[in-house]
């Protein structure tokens, strides 16, 4: 078997509380069903338990394991949505994922993931002392329209 190294990184499991902008955010050596799991019972540590809990989320072969199924089935607090192949702006936490790239990881020299993750984690504890949700500053008839544009630009229709 081939054993797949990653020199320098860290996979960023993160979710966004879209009503308060409150982030749960956890760094990872890995990206597997496993560490997905262990992130789902930080979010449910963390979720008051009177809540539905509503994640939006990509189509990794890593969401959709036997292990994370049962786990979901067993709380039907939990809803999962999955967003169309190549749609992650769908995703609000992406609009979080970008903040952080521009204020806290672009331009930045680090020497070890360490200290990679621990920026990550300064950044989300300084985000969380005053949180806010995202706005879209569109209507959705915007949008729409704005993607029937670019469709027809490049020969495709809706």
């Amino acid at each position: 078997t081939h054993s797949y190294v990653r020199h320098g990184t860290t996979t960023l499991s993160a979710a966004l509380d879209v009503a308060s902008g409150f982030v749960i955010g956890k760094c990872y050596k890995r990206h597997r069903a496993t560490e997905f799991l262990d992130f789902l019972k930080q979010i449910d540590a963390n979720v008051p338990p009177d809540l539905d809990v509503h994640i939006v989320m990509d189509n990794y072969a890593t969401h959709k394991t036997a292990s994370i199924k049962n786990w979901l089935m067993r709380r039907p607090r939990y809803h999962v949505h999955f967003t169309p192949t190549s749609a992650s702006w769908i995703n609000q936490v992406e609009r979080w994922f970008a903040e952080l790239t521009r204020k806290q990881l672009r331009r930045g020299v680090r020497t070890s993931t360490t200290q990679l993750e621990a920026d990550i984690k300064s950044f989300i504890e300084r985000h969380n002392e005053n949180p806010k949700p995202y706005r879209r500053t569109k209507s959705a008839d915007d949008i729409l329209a704005s993607v029937k544009r670019f469709c027809q630009k490049v020969g495709n229709s809706l």
